[in-house]
């Protein structure tokens, strides 16, 4: 069981595969996000929390759910950090505390949107189902 956010910090890094003390703080990765707007904690934040320890924000925070997986940032970033796998092993952490699903399947449905990209509903598949 993993109890400190310093662990938490370490098996996000772990689960990711991400080197967050390679990140320059350049915000190119949080400037290219699509998502940008509806996030509470952009993607450099993200970086930036991880690498301080500081988890328990991250596991509140609505940017795992608003994260459209598109690897934008990946793409943009100098250094290599990849902060969408960050982001992504944050939400695989919160769904393995709650144990099921952060959506029922049936709830899915009601919430699309007939002009949504193909690849959100292909993110929303692999974030809300295990």
């Amino acid at each position: 069981m993993i109890h400190t956010d310093k662990e938490k910090a370490e098996l996000i890094c772990r689960i990711s595969n991400v080197d967050t003390k390679k990140c320059m703080k350049c915000g190119k990765c949080s400037a290219s996000c699509p998502a940008y707007d509806s996030m509470d904690i952009r993607p450099h934040q993200f970086v930036s929390y991880v690498d301080r320890g500081e988890i328990e924000p991250l596991l509140k925070s609505k940017s795992i759910w608003k994260c459209l997986s598109c690897f934008a940032c990946v793409e943009r970033c100098p250094r290599d950090v990849k902060p969408a796998k960050l982001i992504e092993a944050v939400r695989l952490m919160v769904i393995r505390s709650q144990g099921g699903n952060y959506l029922s399947p049936d709830e899915i449905p009601e919430l699309l949107d007939p002009e949504l990209p193909q690849q959100l509903l292909v993110s929303a598949f692999r974030k809300y189902s295990k």
